[in-house]
């Protein structure tokens, strides 16, 4: 069993659905630290099946609205001295402006570029949403 060592002070992204764990690295840039960041990739999880893990030996700053729309469920441990001392259970955001495109070509985002782009959520279950200005429809 592959063994990842605990980390002293950081930040842990757990509960990633199987295969996601590449898209949130990436979004998060992480590919360009110059710290210490492990990605564990279909590990076994009691929860899940299979799970992806981000370890972060370091302090980041997260949106945690993008990356609850990148990947629901996900749990984010804020590690202090090898102990947790924050944990946070993301969701679906309610409301998501700048992270997603309307894809409209006559919306006002389309033709404005000072107007965000703004997205609330219509349908939990499917992750649906719907942009605030032209009602066009976008699944996460």
């Amino acid at each position: 069993m592959l063994t990842i060592n605990s980390i002293k002070n950081g930040v842990v992204i757990d509960h990633i659905k199987a295969g996601l764990g590449v898209k949130i690295f990436n979004y998060l840039g992480l590919d360009k630290a110059n710290f210490a960041v492990a990605l564990i990739m279909n590990a076994e999880s009691k929860k899940l099946g299979r799970k992806d893990i981000i370890k972060i030996e370091n302090e980041i700053n997260i949106d945690v609205t993008a990356l609850g729309l990148i990947c629901p469920n996900v749990t984010i441990n804020v590690i202090e001295d090898e102990v947790i001392k924050e944990k946070h259970n993301l969701m679906l955001p309610k409301k998501v402006q700048g992270v997603i495109r309307c894809k409209n070509p006559r919306c006002i985002t389309s033709i404005e570029s000072n107007v965000p782009h703004s997205f609330y959520l219509v349908d939990s279950q499917k992750g649906e949403y719907r942009c605030e200005y032209c009602d066009e429809v976008h699944i996460a």
